[in-house]
């Protein structure tokens, strides 16, 4: 699994990851895998928690749409851009969208956290968005990586290092999260 977090503070924009690797009972830390669970795409950064086949996808779907079908500047656009993706994901890199029976909508069977200069936000596998004030999480690790932020994020002096206190939580309590930590930032628009 893994722990990757998102934090507006400040005037800046954050999104950290740790570095583990796992599938079943293995473990593929750092100098094993060169995983970067944080990749970019445009003007944004996304960090993904699930299965390790959904990274090479998610960035060669996300690269492969136009630069204006891929404007997350809002939770709208945010909404269009993956509403626009998943028939992609369906039809070129043969994504399964069944969970359960009784699922409202199809999975994309991901959860995603996107940095860029208009803010923070999450995307979850029906394709809900959500943009976060202050800061969010997700992973194994996230529960640590919510406390942990939320403990000193008045106290931290920017988005930065409350990401990095937040993964670092992560990587301190979550079994499937080690470092290194890996942090991208990013200076907030307005």
């Amino acid at each position: 699994m893994t722990t990757v977090a998102v934090v507006r503070k400040g005037g800046q924009v954050a999104i950290a990851a740790d570095s583990l690797v796992t599938f079943g009972d293995t473990r593929l830390a750092h100098g094993y895998e060169v995983n970067d669970k944080v990749f970019r795409v445009g003007e944004s950064w996304f960090g993904m928690a699930g299965t390790t086949a959904h990274f090479p996808v998610l960035r060669k779907a996300l690269g492969s749409l136009p630069p204006d079908e891929l404007r997350l500047n809002s939770r709208d656009a945010v909404f269009e851009a993956f509403l626009k993706l998943h028939p992609k994901l369906k039809e070129q890199f043969f994504l399964n969208t069944k969970e359960e029976e009784s699922d409202p909508y199809e999975s994309s069977q991901f959860t995603v956290l996107i940095a860029n200069a208009c803010g923070i936000f999450g995307v979850y596998s029906y394709r809900e968005v959500f943009e976060f004030d202050r800061f969010w999480a997700i992973g194994s690790g996230r529960s640590f990586a919510l406390g942990a932020m939320f403990g000193g994020f008045d106290k931290a002096k920017n988005a930065r290092d409350v990401a990095e206190l937040g993964v670092r939580a992560g990587c301190e309590f979550d079994k499937n999260s080690a470092g290194p930590i890996k942090i991208h930032t990013l200076k907030l628009k307005g």
